[in-house]
């Protein structure tokens, strides 16, 4: 099976394993979908990931999600730049996503990052999405 967007096949099984209060979510490995996780994990959205090798050529994610008093630390996370319609932004232009409390996460030329790491890079780039 093809998807047409990984990553926001990935960031529907977080909010759906969210919903669901699972400690763990699993998803098929990629690149883009490590250095996201990279970005939420340094952020402290989740608390880890991995990855495991199911048979030879096929690796998957292993999330593990974080909670706070039964409430999971992700309250929202939105695709914004989707196959369709890429959303580019420079760094004098991104908007801070709820007055600074939640991030986006930008793949620069420097590689994915988080909003305030892109601005101390002073880069810009696609905004993949929003996590509040």
């Amino acid at each position: 099976m093809s998807l047409s967007d990984p990553l926001g096949d990935l960031l529907t099984r977080i909010r759906n394993a969210q919903s669901a209060r699972q400690s763990r979510c699993v998803a098929p490995a990629s690149k883009l979908r490590e250095n996201v996780l990279e970005v939420l994990k340094r952020e402290g959205y989740i608390r880890s990931w991995s990855t495991e090798q199911v048979r030879a050529g096929v690796k998957v994610i292993s999330i593990e999600l974080k909670y706070s008093e039964g409430e999971p630390a992700i309250k929202e996370i939105a695709r914004v730049s989707k196959p369709g319609r890429r959303v580019y932004s420079k760094i004098a232009e991104l908007p801070k996503f709820y007055s600074g409390l939640g991030i986006s996460i930008l793949s620069t030329p420097k590689g994915v990052m988080s909003d305030n790491e892109a601005r101390s890079a002073n880069v810009g780039g696609e905004v993949l999405c929003r996590v509040f």
